[in-house]
């Protein structure tokens, strides 16, 4: 079991569990998560969860890095994409159309 910073399902996933598991950590996998590196974890390690992310379902999949101003986008088809600039947005792709986050938010 793992807890992303962030962590979105379709309304549809959400009222098909029942009362007792909305209570709990849920039985699946988000179809879009975002996690934050801190200044006191291994970029490979964060890259290594994120990966276990996608191999359990995640459709996409967003590793902020604030300290090297970058982001890893992970996507349902296996690719992957970083990008080098805080001054860039993220879309929520086919995941979440319409979805935009600003990167130059999390300096």
């Amino acid at each position: 079991m793992r807890g992303p910073k962030v962590a979105w399902i379709p309304i549809e996933r959400w009222n098909a569990l029942s009362a007792e598991q909305r209570k709990k950590f849920l039985p699946l996998c988000p179809d879009f998560v975002i996690e934050l590196r801190s200044p006191s974890d291994r970029l490979a390690e964060v890259k290594k969860k994120m990966q276990e992310w996608m191999d359990n379902g995640c459709r996409l999949g967003w590793l902020i890095d604030p300290e090297e101003e970058k982001a890893y986008v992970y996507r349902e088809n296996g690719e992957q994409s970083v990008v080098e600039s805080f001054d860039e947005t993220l879309s929520g792709e086919d995941v979440l159309p319409g979805f935009v986050f600003e990167l130059n938010e999390v300096r």
